[in-house]
């Protein structure tokens, strides 16, 4: 009798286990795949560079929007930097429904009478890092227009002990607070967003959840003024500020051009 009860609670453990993972798979599918690609485009580029994707590849990725294997793509162009002429100077923000889904980049497919060297960008820029991430929370002002709201991002890169625990920390904290000054026009603040950092990690990868702060202009997210009154989550502050081990890094970026399903 004993032997059949240990059994069944074993069974049942594995059941419940199996369950438990296929409903944390399918929350990560369902959220899809973000990839960070940082490029470096020396300065006589940059004019070729911008106008090959904006009227080439957005378009592209517009097509794979529609057909559902993508669901956002973003080129950023940042603005400030102390060795700008050696660091990556533009970011590619790609979600894809499924990482698995194979090549989306068919330009010929979209655009079949121009040739390929007249559209494609890696002879003109240089990928120097690229990261795999997962979009966690977003909150944004209520009576935000991104087309017109959203012009400069504030990446903030962070690094802690518990990364897991930093994302629900600002979610529990962070996202209602920064939710409410938005409204209440606390802040020129207009939009929240965090992810987590799925790959590559190691002790030489210096972030491993994303912070981003939008902003309707370089003024203001260089600025970033306050209402005297605004009442800061401070308990909730103080609980990231015991995970982090080291102090978060800061980048300015410019939006050049969105494409996304909404």
């Amino acid at each position: 009798m004993k032997q059949i009860k240990t059994s069944v609670t074993h069974f049942l453990f594995v059941v419940i286990f199996i369950a438990f993972c296929t409903c944390f798979s399918n929350n990560l599918s369902a959220q899809g795949i973000t990839t960070y690609q940082y490029r470096q485009v020396s300065a006589n580029n940059t004019d070729e560079f911008i106008k090959r994707e904006t009227t080439y590849w957005s378009k592209v990725a517009r097509a794979a929007i529609d057909k559902g294997t993508l669901t956002f793509w973003a080129l950023l162009e940042r603005v400030d930097g102390s060795d700008m002429r050696n660091s990556p100077n533009y970011l590619f923000i790609n979600t894809y429904r499924s990482i698995d889904t194979g090549n989306v980049w068919n330009a010929i497919a979209v655009f079949p009478k121009i040739s390929m060297d007249k559209m494609e960008t890696g002879s003109i820029s240089t990928v120097t890092s690229q990261y795999f991430m997962q979009g966690q929370n977003w909150e944004q002002a209520t009576k935000a227009v991104p087309a017109n709201d959203f012009k400069y991002v504030i990446m903030v890169y962070h690094n802690s002990s518990d990364p897991g625990n930093f994302i629900a920390l600002e979610k529990r904290h962070w996202a209602p607070f920064i939710k409410a000054a938005m409204d209440n026009k606390e802040t020129a603040q207009v939009g929240w967003g965090n992810a987590s950092v799925l790959s590559p990690s190691g002790a030489d990868i210096k972030f491993n959840t994303v912070s981003y702060d939008l902003f309707p202009t370089l003024g203001t997210a260089l600025l970033q003024d306050w209402n005297s009154n605004t009442k800061f989550p401070t308990t909730g502050l103080d609980s990231l500020s015991k995970i982090a081990t080291t102090m978060p890094g800061r980048e300015i970026y410019r939006v050049v051009k969105v494409e996304s399903k909404d």
